[in-house]
């Protein structure tokens, strides 16, 4: 199957678009925008990709599910569309950063300035219907990101990978820890954030050191 999405995604995940599952998957996605709101729009489902090919990935940040409110969602992990009031989560990164960094809380909450530096901001899930958190859950998507995951550390030296939360750091055991950083932390959620993990975290500080050790261009958060 013929995926539009970056080269050296479309090169490195093939099996994956022509297996059985993802024609499946595929099959069950296509119906969904056809008869619900869906988000991201459908132009942006693999938007984290485009905006960060295979090789220029330095950390990956795992979300879960892409938020379901109209004018939030385009297809990069705890990132809204310019103009859009933060979540509630993505307030608390900035917070956060400012308080590791002293660097100001952006006025956009789009985070594509981030995925073009070389951050792959990966939601387990790439699609989901409108006012239903969940509701493609368990179709496929799970599969096709756990390879994803599985590439980037076969394939990729010494990247940071930031595991927010228990669901994320179920991901641990796709990742190669002796040839790459973990970072794990609390979700930055306020349910989660305030009952300690997050805040104080310093990941952002250390993803950095890490890869300025190893001769990268550090993250400009």
């Amino acid at each position: 199957m013929k995926v539009r999405i970056e080269k050296s995604w479309q090169e490195a995940l093939q099996d994956e678009f022509d297996s059985e599952y993802f024609t499946s998957l595929t099959d069950f996605v296509r119906e969904e925008y056809a008869t619900y709101t869906v988000y991201p729009p459908a132009g942006k489902i693999f938007a984290a990709f485009d905006a960060c090919p295979l090789d220029d990935v330095k950390v990956v940040i795992i979300g879960q599910d892409p938020y379901h409110q109209p004018r939030q969602a385009h297809g990069l992990c705890f990132s809204v569309q310019e103009g859009v009031p933060f979540p509630p989560s993505l307030r608390n990164i900035f917070i956060e950063i400012k308080n590791e960094l002293g660097t100001e809380v952006p006025v956009s909450g789009c985070l594509t300035r981030w995925a073009e530096q070389g951050v792959l901001m990966l939601n387990a899930t790439l699609t989901v219907r409108e006012s239903c958190a969940g509701s493609h859950q368990r179709r496929g998507w799970e599969r096709f990101t756990d390879s994803v995951i599985e590439i980037v550390s076969r394939q990729r030296e010494n990247v940071v990978f930031m595991l927010w939360g228990a669901y994320a750091r179920s991901k641990k055991t796709l990742i190669d820890g002796s040839k790459h950083l973990v970072l794990e932390a609390a979700h930055p959620s306020p349910l989660s954030a305030n009952r300690g993990g997050w805040f104080g975290c310093g990941h952002f500080t250390a993803a950095n050191d890490y890869l300025a050790s190893h001769g990268k261009k550090t993250i400009i958060w």
